[in-house]
């Protein structure tokens, strides 16, 4: 491939934003379909905004100029010409119709953006992938998403290579052409931007369900796949019926057209994709079945149909205005899901799950150079801003705002939020209208958490006067300076609490300034620097259980003893917070490791679980996660100088002394018992149990690794589904040598043509922890099924390695760095978006102890000096080495 000799482009800015000048009222397109080169024929009948002096200026990028006609004049050679990113014609006026031909060659796009082949030459098919700035790729469009149209789509086709032709919207015709070929055309009524657009074209197997809205309206569901896996179909099929059956419920909000198609791919940059009718997902986010998917991932799949399911109002019926307010849908879509999933499983344990994630990926962002914004202020490359803040930060300022206005209130919110933009471009500032007109409530405070990036730190302490029996919490947030804003504002932060006293029993709480009794529970509001909050009649120094349910998206420091974490995490009626307990009592006895003052905390949290482990009236997921410590890269968070290596092995000592305190004959007697119970089943009590037992199993190992892998072994070979098998394989390949690699061979033969297994296999190796994972890491790539043209195999091996490997990944001699380094400049010449993606690994590298931090820093200024970077990889470097 040549090299690439991209221009930085120049910062695109919200302040800048203008309205379009001209707009596209049909889109009437015609496709005549191949591998090697595809034809596609627009007709755009156009609309000026303004004065029409102003020249048609259209976007598109790598597309072979065949025919401009406009109102039915062929262009001559002077009335148009190219300009930075796309085109320019004269002459065009309100109700021109400009139509174009272009020439695509699907095959050679090894981006995955426009129109590509997934698959092989010869049994692959075509599909496309246009958000956010994809559709610029096919035909020339003013591609931005406040240029709404209703489409017309007509593919054509060979019908042997390609039986199945699909589009968005509503069917509307099909029959033969000449030669083998046949056509089909699809019609959307609905006004959508281009980066809805879409169409697959091959040879696919589909299951079908009728389904009827709420309102009474008859829809085909029909969920396609290649032939080999159509078995792995049902259970999306089964959560996308429930997600429909949610959305009419919980938002009042029905599907829209006659067919709601979704497409399985294996090549694919994203999670999925909500096209208007036709959604394309990740094989890994839509196919399951026990032999291959863990229980992990089963959620995950009904999680992702359910997303993409509810964008049909938030995102498409209703969209953004510009890509700055990218979290207007994703944000508010993540926020639904998540209510969605906790409903379909257990509340708490989602809770934990959303902010586990948060910590682990978000957290890190904002608190390092890539941090920006839920709603940034500029980007260069749009891209690079689907992250965990425009996601699930986004999600948790909804959650806010749900909290803030009650169920009821909320409903209300949404429901005019749908009514005054449904068919709109929408901004944050009209979704924050429309919930507070609904309620009498002015929420333009919570704006400043759209506008600033970092995550506040809020420090609570408390005095308790025995003889007022008063309580005195005193609450302060700060929110430290950041490289794109040196200057914080305050922000609105809802905390919701609860008082326990000695017993561990909650207190009914009068609190200062509220004329009747606030029950058991409250939500105070901290929105200056420092604030003070009086509680009457409390019989006896009480614990605060703050942040309940994660009211807020901070961080907490507060004055709380080991002994009242302690009674928190034995007592607490609030899962969540019961969790939370359990992190903060083992972040606590880490520190007190590493820093050796004393065993306090470490006794607490080790004595408290201990004597949890066989409370039978504990779930046993819940049991599973208090269990389980931070992780290393959610410790590494709470360090000024960051050794991967001393964290692991503070880790570990944490998890031997846990395991020694409950002791190998408990251990094993509650393995035995969850091993008794084994099962393919997927209900919540034997996911649980499977959960529990992998603990368990974890644990045995710190204690005597011979025999945990004498059960890991037996469990491998007796399981009836993906979660005992990985599980055991993971514990034999850390702990076993030689039958974890005769075992990793095993695994490897029985799922050689297994895409979605295989990345397991190549993930659970990364991670090893140890300076052996790069070498481990280099000869996974010589294996035949390693291809950096697959996203999910190059996340899997390398992704899996940079960002869940620390003690490989920064090795003190920077030789991780460096083979990463090499890896992401291969895959930015076939994939700059995942090579983007992969590079915000080296996000936090300042933070590093020095040995590490040059080593860092001479691998990244040897990525920025490279002279073919894509946009996409040069922009991520260029802000994290800035920082």
């Amino acid at each position: 491939m040549p090299a690439r000799t991209e221009t930085a482009p120049l910062p695109v800015r919200l302040a800048d934003y203008q309205p379009p000048a001209w707009h596209v009222d049909h889109a009437d397109l015609v496709f005549d379909l191949g591998i090697d080169a595809t034809e596609v024929t627009a007709r755009l009948t156009l609309r000026c905004a303004g004065t029409p002096a102003q020249p048609l200026q259209l976007d598109g990028e790598g597309l072979e100029p065949l025919a401009f006609v406009l109102d039915g004049e062929p262009l001559p050679d002077d009335a148009w010409r190219a300009i930075d990113g796309g085109i320019e014609i004269d002459g065009a006026r309100n109700g021109s119709v400009l139509e174009t031909r272009v020439r695509l060659h699907p095959a050679a796009n090894t981006t995955l953006e426009g129109l590509y082949l997934s698959g092989s030459r010869e049994a692959g098919f075509l599909l496309t992938q246009c958000e956010a700035q994809g559709f610029r790729h096919i035909t020339w469009y003013p591609d931005r998403p406040d240029v709404q149209a209703t489409f017309t789509v007509t593919l054509r086709a060979d019908r042997e290579r390609f039986p199945v032709l699909l589009a968005g919207g509503n069917p509307d015709g099909a029959g033969e052409l000449a030669d083998g070929r046949h056509w089909a055309r699809f019609v959307d009524p609905h006004r959508k931007p281009s980066y809805l657009f879409a169409l697959v074209a091959g040879r696919l197997e589909k299951i079908e369900h009728p389904y009827r809205t709420a309102d009474g309206h008859d829809v085909a569901i029909r969920v396609w796949s290649e032939a080999n896996v159509i078995d792995r179909c049902a259970y999306a099929m089964d959560a996308l019926i429930r997600a429909m059956r949610w959305d009419e419920q919980t938002y009042g909000r029905n599907y829209d057209l006659d067919v709601f198609n979704v497409v399985a791919t294996h090549d694919f940059n994203m999670g999925a994709m909500e096209n208007k009718g036709l959604n394309i997902f990740n094989a890994k986010c839509l196919l399951a079945d026990p032999d291959t998917t863990t229980d992990d991932e089963y959620r995950r799949v009904e999680a992702v149909i359910a997303h993409e399911y509810f964008h049909n109002w938030s995102g498409n019926r209703v969209t953004c205005r510009d890509w700055f307010q990218l979290s207007l849908k994703e944000g508010f879509t993540v926020f639904r899901e998540q209510s969605f999933s906790a409903d379909m499983n257990s509340r708490p344990l989602k809770r934990i799950e959303d902010v586990s994630l948060l910590r682990r990926a978000q957290f890190p962002e904002d608190a390092g150079p890539l941090a920006h914004p839920v709603r940034p202020a500029q980007y260069r490359e749009i891209n690079n801003f689907y992250t965990a803040t425009v996601y699930e930060k986004g999600a948790e300022l909804v959650r806010m705002l749900a909290g803030r206005l009650g169920t009821e209130g909320f409903r209300r919110g949404t429901d005019r939020y749908f009514a005054d933009n449904d068919g709109r471009s929408a901004t944050i500032e009209d979704f924050l209208a429309a919930l507070g007109s609904a309620n009498a409530t002015d929420l333009t405070p919570y704006l400043a958490w759209y506008g600033q990036s970092g995550t506040p730190h809020v420090r609570a302490r408390g005095h308790y006067d025995a003889t007022a029996h008063t309580y005195t919490l005193t609450l302060a947030q700060h929110t430290a300076p950041s490289h794109d804003q040196p200057r914080k504002l305050l922000l609105p932060i809802p905390v919701r609490l609860a008082l326990f006293g000695p017993d561990g029993q909650k207190l009914a709480l009068h609190l200062d300034g509220q004329t009747s009794v606030a029950g058991d529970e409250t939500v105070i509001v901290l929105d200056q620097p420092e604030q003070q909050f009086v509680f009457h009649a409390v019989p006896a120094r009480p614990v605060p259980s703050l942040l309940r349910g994660f009211s807020a998206p901070v961080v907490l420091e507060s004055d709380a003893t080991a002994a009242d974490i302690a009674l928190l995490l034995r007592h607490d009626s609030e899962g969540f917070n019961r969790w939370e307990a359990s992190q903060q009592l083992a972040a606590h006895a880490f520190r007190n490791l590493r820093d050796h003052a004393g065993e306090a905390a470490l006794d607490a949290w080790c004595d408290t679980l201990a004597a949890l482990f066989d409370d039978d009236a504990l779930d046993a997921a819940l049991l599973a996660d208090l269990l389980t410590p931070p992780g290393e890269v959610e410790l590494a968070e709470r360090e000024t100088s960051v050794d991967p290596q001393a964290i692991h092995v503070l880790r570990e000592t944490l998890l031997a002394r846990l395991a020694t305190r409950i002791g190998a004959a408990r251990l094993d007697a509650r393995h035995a018992a969850l091993a008794a119970r084994a099962s393919a089943a997927l209900d919540a009590p034997s996911q649980a149990a499977r959960r529990l037992k992998q603990r368990v199993l974890q644990l045995i190992a710190h204690l005597d690794a011979a025999h945990a892998s004498d059960l890991a072994h037996a469990q491998y070979h007796a399981a009836q589904g993906m979660t005992d098998r990985l599980g055991a394989l993971a514990v034999l390949a850390r702990h076993d040598a030689v039958r974890g690699a005769a075992t990793l061979a095993h695994y490897r033969a029985r799922y050689a043509n297994d895409p979605l297994a295989l990345d397991k296999w190549f993930t659970l190796q990364a991670q090893l922890p140890g300076e052996g994972a790069l070498a481990r890491v280099a000869a996974l790539e010589t294996d035949p099924a390693f291809t950096l043209k697959n996203p999910n195999r190059a996340r899997a091996l390398l992704g899996g390695y940079a960002t869940g490997n620390p003690t490989g990944f920064h090795r003190a001699d920077g030789a991780g760095y460096r083979h990463y380094a090499d890896r992401l400049l291969d895959l930015d010449a076939l994939n700059p978006q995942i090579a983007a993606r992969l590079a915000t690994a080296f996000n936090g590298w300042q933070r590093l102890e020095p040995r590490r931090r040059e080593a860092a820093r001479t691998a990244l200024e040897t990525l920025a000096a490279h002279p073919a970077l894509s946009r996409n990889l040069a922009e991520i470097i260029g802000n994290v080495r800035k920082g």
